[in-house]
């Protein structure tokens, strides 16, 4: 079969590979029918990912049709389509029975897909604990609309949850690319009075207004987003701020945007560390969550789909197939074209 693999430090190749075999009872191996590239792909390929193993299928974004399952596997069934969670956990450890599960204590536990075992950008994928990384796509969902569930929607879900948004809040959102725009569709769900996005790109700000997730856009390179927060709040600032940028100054922003006593999500990953300065920001009694997401709402959000309340197909603007993956990932690293996502059909 085709798959992208990670080679070394700087570069994927698209390569053949053998058809994954079941390992365990409890696996399961999935055709891909539809995948996606993920900024987590481009830190695995930069080497910012020290986990990641050279010679891995990349790829942990992904939905397809249940092809062969182990004897231990109850949930799905041969045939099954089925979106496939970014997380392998056994369910069953201190962490998972407490749904921590991106911490599972298993060799598998956590991200493994497409970074220490292979992943799906590929024909077929192997997945471990099927019956907890896999969940059937409710009839009349397509694969487009179920693409993201198990990695940015989740992420999104999990970092709406995590913020306590209730109703009538302010959020302000740091970061308008897919796992921002996935942050604010969840925030919406919790009826903040206002979601405030804001990005260097106006095409993506432009996307988060036509989605109707962003009732407010800010670009930082000519309004500041602290002063945007502050604006709506008699001052105050955010109630519930968003990290999902990552960049330079981002960190830092947040937390001067959130309002004394609110609280502070980090989703973005970094490449370099940042410094909680504890004398500036003394009295301002803020809550810092962050960490990796657990991806355990996967069913829930299939469901919220379902019912129309979460759309996230807006975010597909390119497609190719798995044997042009090097034209579209050189796309999605460029950021040309007004590039979002990138859906791959193998």
């Amino acid at each position: 079969m085709k798959a992208v693999v990670f080679e070394e430090k700087g570069r994927f190749a698209l390569k053949e590979r053998p058809v994954p075999a079941l390992h365990a009872p409890t696996d399961a191996v999935v055709r891909v029918t539809l995948a996606s590239i993920c900024s987590s792909d481009l830190h695995i390929k930069h080497g910012s990912v020290p986990r990641a193993k050279p010679g891995v299928i990349v790829g942990h974004e992904m939905v397809g049709v249940v092809e062969q399952t182990g004897d231990g596997v109850r949930k799905v069934r041969v045939g099954d389509r089925v979106a496939v969670n970014v997380e392998t956990f056994c369910g069953e450890c201190y962490f998972c029975r407490r749904g921590f599960v991106n911490n599972c204590t298993h060799e598998y536990g956590g991200w493994a897909l497409g970074c220490r075992i292979d992943g799906g950008q590929a024909e077929y994928v192997r997945v471990p604990f099927a019956d907890h990384g896999l969940d059937v796509i409710p009839a009349g969902v397509t694969d487009e609309q179920a693409l993201f569930t198990g990695d940015i929607l989740a992420t999104g879900y999990w970092g709406a949850g995590i913020g306590g948004i209730k109703e009538g809040d302010t959020v302000l959102v740091l970061g308008a690319g897919p796992t921002g725009l996935c942050t604010m569709a969840c925030a919406r769900l919790c009826r903040p009075a206002r979601i405030i996005a804001a990005d260097l790109s106006e095409g993506r700000l432009s996307l988060a207004r036509r989605m109707g997730i962003a009732d407010v856009t800010v670009n930082p390179a000519r309004e500041d987003p602290v002063a945007a927060a502050r604006s709506f709040t008699q001052g105050r600032g955010a109630d519930v701020v968003f990290e999902v940028a990552g960049g330079a100054g981002t960190f830092e922003a947040a937390w001067k945007a959130a309002r004394p006593n609110g609280t502070v999500c980090v989703i973005a990953m970094y490449e370099t560390p940042q410094v909680l300065p504890l004398p500036d920001m003394y009295g301002k009694n803020l809550t810092f969550k962050t960490g990796g997401v657990d991806a355990n709402s996967c069913g829930k959000i299939l469901e919220l789909i379902r019912q129309g309340k979460l759309d996230t197909t807006p975010l597909v603007t390119h497609r190719f197939s798995l044997d042009r993956a090097m034209e579209a990932y050189a796309l999605f690293e460029s950021q040309a074209d007004g590039v979002v996502k990138v859906a791959l059909e193998p």
